[in-house]
């Protein structure tokens, strides 16, 4: 495996290879936030590393605000210092046009702080994008965004809509005008949806499999599982319940964050909530991609360790990349998780991480 890919020093992954960094000692690693994590305000400097970066912020955020001057100026103080992130699309829009980024920078931005980039299916994000790579302002986007007529509520169906989404994408692309823009997203308002359908296949797909497994060598059906039988029983990983993180370190916070429940299963299943990037990472290492019973080279004796790990990593940032994701980065605490559990060939996937977690958050309730 490309050492690069991963961005892990050799001997960080020849430890997690080789299996001598057991579940204790990779939660040990975490707990102790060896990991250097990335934040936003590392990032943003890195897409707009000019000294003015704080004062073209604050310039954008009070310009027709009506928000107290001394609120916005903490607001982005704290982004900057690294106390917290925005976490609001549109916010990451507005920062993108203060500092002129360029669309793909906005798609990286996006993707650290909210989990899914430029969504060119979403009538939002397909203008914004078309106002900043023309070099228009963010005032004018907004403006005309708002003039647009509503996009028709199409009920969800599951199909596959890549091949749509790269043809918006690129029929927006050779738009020059505000006149042809507003021609071409009137005629496409039925190809609209605000929901990310990609996500949402591989979500079901993986769901499915869960909620009625059956058996590769008889094919035996086993009970339907309800969604709380599911969490129990696959999702819960050992992860504390509850929503008091004030005693939990950062990574714990990280990891502990958009944790799945129940309802919000049943949430995504109904299509009243986006799949959230962690529960599609969860749900390939619990089925580890394995979904029907067709042959798989990869689960011959003669495949090595490191072949399966590049496999999985491949195919998880080929998931991501289709579902408008950002790829795995092992800077990311769940990220560095998910690699560590996929790198394994003695032990189910799920339970490597399930070790970790154990490990973690245990200790940590034994001494409250």
């Amino acid at each position: 495996m490309n050492i690069q890919l991963t961005r892990l020093s050799a001997d960080e992954y020849e430890r997690i290879r080789s299996g001598r960094m057991t579940p204790a000692m990779a939660a040990q690693y975490l707990k102790e936030e060896r990991i250097v994590l990335r934040t936003f305000s590392e990032t943003i400097r890195e897409l707009y590393p000019a000294d003015d970066l704080q004062f073209r912020l604050n310039h954008a955020f009070l310009t027709g605000s009506t928000e107290k001057k001394g609120s916005v100026e903490r607001r982005i103080r704290n982004w900057l210092s690294g106390q917290n992130s925005p976490t609001s699309r549109e916010d990451i829009f507005r920062i993108a046009f203060a500092l002129d980024l360029s669309e793909a920078q906005t798609n990286f931005l996006l993707g650290l702080c909210t989990e899914y980039g430029i969504h060119y299916r979403d009538g939002h994000d397909v203008i914004y994008s078309w106002f900043l790579r023309t070099g228009r302002n963010y005032d004018d986007a907004v403006r005309f965004y708002e003039e647009l007529p509503p996009i028709p509520d199409v009920p969800y169906q599951d199909m596959d809509c890549t091949h749509l989404t790269h043809e918006l994408q690129a029929a927006f692309q050779t738009i020059h005008s505000e006149d042809d823009l507003k021609r071409c997203y009137i005629s496409n308002l039925d190809k609209f949806g605000m929901l990310h359908q990609r996500a949402f296949h591989y979500f079901s797909k993986y769901l499915d499999q869960l909620i009625c497994p059956t058996s590769a060598l008889g094919g035996i059906d086993e009970p339907d599982y309800s969604m709380e039988a599911l969490m129990e029983q696959y999702l819960s990983l050992k992860m504390p319940s509850g929503k008091n993180l004030s005693s939990y370190s950062v990574v714990q916070k990280l990891l502990k964050h958009n944790w799945p429940n129940a309802t919000a299963l049943k949430n995504i299943r109904n299509g009243i909530k986006d799949v959230p990037r962690k529960l599609l990472l969860l749900l390939y290492v619990i089925t580890e991609n394995v979904v029907d019973d067709s042959y798989n080279e990869m689960d011959e004796d003669y495949i090595t360790l490191e072949d399966r790990v590049e496999d999985h990593w491949y195919t998880l940032n080929a998931i991501l990349a289709d579902c408008g994701m950002p790829l795995l980065d092992p800077r990311n605490a769940t990220d560095w998780l998910v690699l560590y559990a996929i790198t394994t060939d003695n032990a189910p996937m799920s339970e490597r991480m399930e070790d970790v977690i154990d490990c973690m958050f245990n200790e940590h309730l034994q001494h409250l």
